[in-house]
């Protein structure tokens, strides 16, 4: 399967489905529930999620999981050796405070990893995507720019770390070292904050909380594509397809690898 070849119809697709997302968003019609987990879902959501089944089944006739149709057996799956991976709106609480940090999030896995990926906010009309190999690039105002995670070439004093609007501060606090210092930068969409580090605008995204692997499918290409990485708390590489549950580990996003995490995030050795 020609990866790159498929890109042209993957961004078209995340950006019909936002436009389809932002007009319910903008005239208010939309019905919000929870799910048997307590968290929110839309018929956004939901409209979102099939059209995309639709669309992205037409570009590539293999399996379609989304967080909307998730309650697929690990039976099956495992079978797949490619298939779409998609969120079709991130940041279901941020549509319905109204905010307008949300974002529809498409991946292709192949063999357990990420190797094409997709994020579009529809409120800026703002596009992040890669192919693995060939760089990741972000889509605004008109204009197509690659974009790399910040390195350092000289000791750190002071990092950006993006969280959560909802993130417990003071937990976030606790697991960093007190040897830096530090800005927080809360946000609302999980894939925009990583997209942040993957552009060099904050240094990491620290996510501690429940999450799927729909949720960081397209930005782990995105993010790797940058330079960056995204990890467990304990800085091992996210997997995808492996478990029975798709709920991923709490996780960070981090710009500059070679930064001394172990010590920064206080892990143990």
């Amino acid at each position: 399967m020609d990866t790159s070849a498929l890109l042209p119809g993957v961004k078209a697709a995340a950006r019909e489905s936002g436009q389809l997302i932002l007009s319910m968003y903008n005239s208010g019609q939309y019905q919000a529930e929870s799910k048997d987990d307590d968290s929110p879902v839309t018929s956004a959501d939901l409209a979102a999620h099939e059209y995309l089944d639709r669309a992205l089944r037409a570009l590539a006739d293999i399996p379609v999981l989304s967080e909307e149709g998730g309650d697929i057996p690990l039976a099956e799956r495992c079978t797949w050796p490619r298939y779409w991976l998609v969120d079709p709106l991130d940041g279901t609480q941020e549509f319905i405070a109204g905010s307008g940090d949300f974002s529809t999030m498409i991946a292709l896995i192949e063999h357990g990893k990420p190797v094409l990926g997709v994020v579009y906010g529809p409120v800026h009309d703002l596009m992040y995507y890669a192919v693995r190999g060939q760089g990741a690039y972000k889509e605004a105002n008109g204009e197509t720019r690659r974009i790399h995670a910040r390195h350092y070439h000289e000791p750190v004093t002071s990092l950006c770390i993006a969280i959560s609007r909802r993130q417990n501060v003071d937990w976030v606090r606790s697991r960093l070292t007190d040897d830096l210092d530090y800005r927080l930068l809360p946000l609302g969409s999980s894939s925009l904050k990583s997209c942040l580090v993957a552009e060099g605008e904050a240094d990491m995204y620290m996510r501690i909380g429940p999450t799927g692997e729909w949720d960081t499918g397209a930005t782990q290409c995105i993010v790797e594509e940058a330079g960056g990485r995204i990890l467990d708390l304990g800085l091992a590489r996210l997997s995808y397809n492996e478990r029975d549950s798709l709920i991923n580990p709490n996780f960070i996003t981090l710009g500059d690898e070679n930064l001394p995490w172990q010590e920064i995030l206080q892990v143990e050795a």
